[in-house]
């Protein structure tokens, strides 16, 4: 099957483009010659790449002559430039009478020429006079594909031409397959000599990297791959286009397995090579890469010249790359196609020859490649102890993705029936097998996975007689999110007789900590209490003490004393670190984190520990599950601190591990809040939806009710007041947490549900849920009046803000309840709660026609901070208000309150210049950064949109949705008061510091 180049979009070649444009165009004049050779391997894109350069050259006003070289020795002397020059003459108009007069003189001089001794100097010299008429003054270039395969005669024309042709302006672009110039190839000679003028430039065309696969891949089948599809596309091609889009039709039309056009390129390459080389190839294909050169060499059994020789071959027709570190096939897709040209037999004996190899070297890291090539040589005897001691060793290294491979290896060779003269399995207790694979895929994240093959250890049973699988059971259900079944199982521990001090110590401290997760702070202090007693009679207990210890020190710092509970989790942390528990540390992270950024809310430290931690437990092996948690905290803390464009990149960061369970609710509730707060509602609704299907078994308080809240936010920019008051009620039906800042974040969002209701007069006021709401924001302030003084203060804030918008249901609105609450969270350094309160006090003065300056000022102070993060729902009510009041808001925005407006960029720096602001942007000085007031993702799309990438593409290389850059693109369009694409990246162009 031929891929359709033509119809391919090219994608990731921005930057050669560039290269080709300013060397063949751009930096020579007149008289003067250049040449560009693009080199690289079958595939890259080299046709491609010229085809696009061409028709850029010749929108630049070059004259383009294109021409491709044939397969047939010297058969046919200077066809490309004859193609070159009928194509040229066919594409001419009647009004270019005068060119094609010219092109077709040229053409009868090839034709007349009589072939004597002197006719070739001659013939050389009339060419040069027939492209100098066929150019009339411009720029002439020729472009050649395939030229490996130049005759004699055009090498020497080529030559003649770049050696300089008077007042003509020559370029040549020419492609080299770079596999074809091997040994005493002509043209190897004269690439050599050519290389050293100034003017001439050799450009290696390499494979597209994982960004420029995934964006082809994706246009050629219609929408973003599955990441699952993704990887193996970008394993099998290894970046290279034309593999790209064959596989990413085969994905798009429903076709299993490789296509025959795929399957005969890369065979006929193979087949090619010498005997030796060949074997050289199939044996690295065989083999787990990289294949050091001692390996290789015990395998294939060559004396070393030989073996030398075989691998110069191999990588000179690119099929392998060589390294430090050994031998890789250049596209994995080698290894597909080769495996079906052995015999069975002839593969288990590379397999055995590998593996033989191996083991006369006896090393722990060679225990995974050993059990590979013993299974695969059909001695599942011998692969069962080596897969058992990779797992082992994977474990030692925290590398527990590949401990759950290799033990879920271990139970399949376990259970191999063994045929032939072969060696039996060696007896293995199958349940001590199904347990470590249990925890490896907990470890790992696998969830679900680790309840299966636990089930699978207990024979099905509900309710295990072993207290230590009950805890193994409950841990794996509260990591799942399963929190009502997990914590059932804690206690039936700690009620049963028969378990341990130590089992009945360590339930009670994971019962702390999953309580702590779950809102009920007071229980959790209680049962951390009640661990460590248990644990003070126990030795050897480190993990309960960590756990208990840093449940207590966060129901302490919510309930009573902020500092006392703080100290005690920061001494947690050192005793877990001392240990070098894995999870122990995770944990004693987690928590540091948690209760820097919510109940003390010392945002910037917690943001620093989120981010110190996720990189301590990435070392840990620990990188799915509490590092996608621990960054999931950052990217909060980012958010509340206006921080949006850096909470952005850290969520995608996250995102990359694919976790699931309740590090996967974490995830997409962090990225969820972010959507919402720009507006981004197709995004919103896919989070919300993916989050409400994974808490559909029942789910915890810090999960369930953030869920609410963010739905019933995104409704109420949607005007779906109804919908938004159904979430707040259910909320606070199902809520036992005592995380007051929670509640009252819920309690804000209902009673604003109803006051836009009221508003609208879409929506008639719910008076039974209003008073609900009321009850609750009684309860909220009776509740934080005795907490510790940080909750108490954060409580504040969402309380000022249920005061005021209480007054916007019993009338017009009071605007000094609306400055009491704006002045609170500039207190707390929060812009978005603090725009929105100068919003709506700006809405209320103008209700009552009073202090229309001051209206003024809090619009244009509020409009500046909404629009300075990306707020698009926020900004746009700002600009409504400020449009029906007739307010201009490219005034100077003067400091309220505090006499500042909170920072609000990525790094929480301002301009120097944000105080002069027109619709959030300021007034540049001359001479100043015009870019100076977009934020840290802004610039990023606009140097794509300056790129000349769509939306859609810089979306995918970015991991954010189309429509979010959408919606940064709209915000770069006001601040930097353009209108187009064209105009914002001409900006970008000039303030890029070159």
């Amino acid at each position: 099957m031929a891929s359709d180049v033509d119809t391919a979009p090219l994608v990731g070649r921005a930057d050669q483009l560039a290269v080709l444009r300013a060397a063949l165009h751009d930096e020579i004049g007149p008289g003067q010659t250049a040449a560009v050779f693009v080199t690289g391997e079958s595939g890259v894109g080299k046709t491609r790449l010229l085809t696009e350069a061409a028709a850029r050259l010749r929108d630049a006003g070059a004259v383009v002559l294109t021409g491709s070289c044939l397969d047939i020795g010297d058969a046919s002397p200077l066809h490309p430039v004859l193609q070159a020059l009928r194509r040229f003459d066919a594409d001419l108009t009647t009004a270019q009478a005068r060119t094609s007069s010219a092109v077709r003189g040229l053409l009868r001089t090839f034709a007349e020429d009589s072939g004597g001794a002197d006719s070739a100097g001659a013939l050389l010299e009339r060419v040069a006079r027939g492209l100098s008429l066929i150019a009339e003054g411009r720029p002439l270039v020729l472009v050649l594909d395939d030229l490996q395969w130049v005759d004699r005669t055009t090498r020497q024309l080529l030559l003649y031409l770049l050696a300089g042709l008077g007042d003509l302006q020559l370029s040549v672009l020419a492609a080299v397959r770079a596999e074809s110039l091997q040994g005493a190839h002509p043209l190897r000679r004269v690439l050599t000599e050519l290389r050293r003028l100034r003017s001439v430039r050799v450009l290696d065309l390499g494979p597209l990297d994982r960004t420029g696969t995934d964006l082809l891949a994706a246009e050629i089948v219609g929408a973003p791959l599955a990441p699952e599809a993704a990887d193996q596309v970008w394993q099998r091609s290894g970046g290279n286009p034309f593999v790209v889009e064959e596989l990413a039709r085969d994905l798009r039309d429903g076709r299993d397995g490789l296509s025959d056009t795929l399957r005969e390129i890369f065979l006929s390459r193979v087949d090619a090579l010498p005997r030796h080389a060949h074997a050289a190839v199939h044996a690295v294909a065989a083999g787990v890469e990289p294949v050091e050169h001692w390996l290789l060499a015990e395998v294939l059994g060559l004396p070393e010249a030989e073996l030398i020789e075989a691998l110069r071959e191999a990588v000179a027709h690119r099929l392998l790359v060589g390294a430090d570190d050994g031998y890789r096939l250049r596209h994995r897709l080698v290894a597909e196609v080769l495996a079906h040209e052995l015999l069975p037999a002839e593969r288990a004996g590379l397999h055995r020859r590998y593996a033989e190899a191996l083991t006369r070297v006896p090393a722990e890291l060679h225990q995974a490649r050993l059990a590979h090539h013993w299974r695969l040589a059909g001695e599942p005897g011998r692969a069962l102890p080596a897969a058992m001691a990779a797992a082992r060793e994977a474990e030692r290294l925290h590398g527990f993705a590949e401990a759950h491979r290799h033990w879920t290896a271990a139970l399949q060779l376990a259970a191999t029936p063994v045929t032939g003269p072969v060696d039996a399995p060696p007896e293995v207790d199958r349940a001590v097998l199904l347990e470590r694979a249990a925890e490896a895929a907990h470890k790992s994240g696998e969830h679900a996975r680790a309840l299966s093959l636990l089930a699978e250890r207990t024979g099905g049973e509900p309710l295990d007689p072993s207290c230590a699988v009950r805890i193994q059971r409950a841990r794996y259900l509260a990591a799942a999110g399963r929190s009502a079944p997990a914590e059932a199982e804690y206690r039936s521990v700690l009620e049963a007789a028969e378990c341990t001090a130590r089992e009945r110590a360590n339930a009670a401290a994971r019962l702390a900590e999953l309580l702590l997760h779950l809102g009920r702070y007071a229980d959790a202090g209680q049962r951390a209490r009640e661990a460590l007693e248990l644990a003070a009679s126990v030795d050897g207990s480190t993990t309960e003490v960590v756990l208990a210890s840093s449940a207590l020190g966060f129901s302490e710092a919510f309930l009573e004393d902020p500092d006392a509970g703080l100290a005690v989790v920061r001494r947690a942390l050192e005793t877990a670190e001392r240990s070098g528990g894995p999870e122990d540390v995770a944990c004693a992270y987690l928590h540091l984190a948690e209760l820097l950024t919510g109940p003390l809310n010392i945002l910037e430290e917690g943001v620093v520990v989120a981010r110190r931690g996720a990189e301590r437990v990435a070392e840990l092996g620990l990188g799915r599950t509490y590092e996608t948690r621990l960054l999931a905290i950052a990217t909060n803390g980012l958010f509340r601190v206006g921080q949006w464009a850096e909470a952005e990149k850290v969520v995608a960061a996250a995102l990359r591990h694919r976790p699931s369970g309740a590090d996967a609710v974490e995830l997409l509730l962090a990225r969820c809040r972010l959507s919402v707060g720009y507006g981004d509602v197709e995004a919103s609704d896919r989070d919300l939806e993916a989050v409400a299907t994974m808490l559909a078994g029942g789910g915890a308080p810090r999960h369930v009710l953030p869920m609410l809240i963010l739905r019933a936010g995104l409704a109420m920019w949607q005007g779906r007041h109804d919908v938004a008051r159904q979430a707040v009620q259910r909320g606070l039906t199902e809520s036992r947490s005592d995380d007051v800042v929670l509640l009252g974040t819920l309690a804000w969002h209902g009673l604003r549900a109803e006051a836009e209701a009221h508003a609208s007069r879409t929506v008639a006021v719910d008076e039974t849920a209003v008073r609900r709401l009321r009850d609750a924001v009684d309860r909220v302030a009776a509740k934080s009046a005795t907490a510790a003084g940080p909750v108490r203060v954060n409580a504040d804030g969402f309380l000022a803000l249920c005061t005021a918008e209480l007054t916007r249901l019993d009338g017009r609105g009071d605007p000094d309840a609306w400055a009491r609450s704006a002045a609170e969270w500039d207190k707390r350094n929060h812009p978005y709660p603090a725009a929105y309160s100068r919003l709506r006090q700006a809405e209320a003065l103008l209700a009552r026609r009073s202090r229309s300056s001051t209206a003024t000022t809090l619009l244009r102070q509020a409009h500046e901070m909404a629009s300075s993060l990306g707020a698009v729902p926020l900004t746009s009510e700002i600009r409504t208000l400020a449009g029906r009041a007739r307010v201009e808001l490219t005034g100077r925005a003067q400091p309220a309150g505090a006499g500042r407006v909170p920072a609000a960029r990525a790094g929480g720096s301002r301009s120097s210049g944000a105080d002069r602001s027109r619709a959030g942007e300021a007034v540049v000085p001359p001479g100043a950064d015009e870019l100076a007031l977009l934020t840290a993702r802004e610039r990023e799309v606009l140097a794509a949109v300056a790129e000349g990438l769509t939306n859609k593409e810089i979306g995918q290389r970015l991991f954010i949705s189309e429509r979010t850059i959408g919606v940064h693109v709209s915000h770069i369009f006001d601040k930097l008061q353009v209108r187009t694409r064209v105009q914002a990246s001409a900006i970008h162009l000039r303030n890029r510091g070159e």
